[in-house]
């Protein structure tokens, strides 16, 4: 048995909230990718020339490369599961295909496996 109707709706709204505020973060840090339509890249600010501007613009920049992995990362998960709700197969685990917890689904709405599958795949990492 999938998720009923109403949860999925539920879900698929927090979904698109969080697609939404991941889309603005990453904005935020970067700008839209001219090698990846759906990919980001994070900007190199410019502070100056001097050598404390210089370290301060490499270490903002690393910050923001790290952040853009992570938001973009997150934000695939995002539209994979907006895109799992729209096939009808939202709450299904991709592994096993067992229905996903949905305590887990209400914690990480963008989850695609049930934490025992979850944690298989993380043990073979």
């Amino acid at each position: 048995m999938l998720m009923n109707k109403a949860f999925t709706a539920e879900m698929k709204k927090l979904l698109e909230v969080k697609q939404t505020e991941l889309v603005a973060q990453l904005k935020d840090v970067g700008r839209h990718s001219a090698h990846d339509a759906r990919g980001f890249e994070a900007d190199f600010p410019d502070y100056g020339n001097k050598d404390d501007e210089n370290a301060s613009e490499v270490a903002t920049f690393s910050d923001n490369l790290s952040l853009e992995r992570t938001l973009e990362r997150t934000l695939e998960d995002v539209t994979a599961a907006l895109e799992r709700v729209a096939k009808g197969t939202y709450g299904q685990c991709r592994y096993c295909g067992q229905e996903i917890d949905g305590r887990r689904l209400r914690a990480r709405p963008e989850s695609g496996s049930c934490v025992q599958c979850k944690a298989k795949q993380l043990k073979k990492k």
